[in-house]
């Protein structure tokens, strides 16, 4: 994999930190002048992404960490990797299934995952109990009207 650019970031997992970690990755993401559209593709994604390790990864616990790694791809691709070393994930396919919720008593609507499969080109978790997930996203960003990009 060629990366052209990359920013690696570490902050504990509280919930006032998802922002820092949507607006960190699209500020990074502005070097390749995407559209307003895949901008917002893209906060929706990591927001998802940093509050289903908040929510759920750390549970109870105040010492939880994010890591996230942004990298820049040739032809326009970012590269996001979201992981925690929380408690795991036992049945990922059934954690991806739409609706599905580990906390239904929260309320929680179980789309986490539909929606970052939905705003980026793809999607791969890994996750092992009591080790953490990793959630590796990327997404081709087009460029604005009139420019040439790469």
């Amino acid at each position: 994999m060629n990366t052209l650019n990359e920013l690696k970031c570490t902050f504990p997992a509280r919930s006032e930190n998802e922002s820092f970690a949507r607006t960190m990755v699209c500020a990074f993401a502005a070097q390749l002048d995407p559209t307003v559209e895949d901008l917002a593709d893209l906060r929706t994604a990591v927001s998802e992404a940093v509050t289903n390790s908040i929510v759920h990864a750390y549970r109870g616990r105040d010492d939880g960490v994010i890591a996230v790694t942004v990298r820049l791809l040739p032809n326009s691709v970012i590269y996001i990797r979201i992981a925690d070393k929380g408690c795991g994930i036992a049945d990922i396919e059934q954690a991806m299934t739409p609706l599905y919720s580990s906390a239904p008593a929260e309320e929680r609507a179980g789309l986490g995952f539909t929606v970052m499969q939905s705003f980026t080109d793809s999607l791969t978790v890994r996750s092992r109990v009591g080790s953490g997930t990793t959630v590796v996203m990327r997404k081709r960003m087009r460029h604005e009207a009139g420019q040439t990009g790469d």
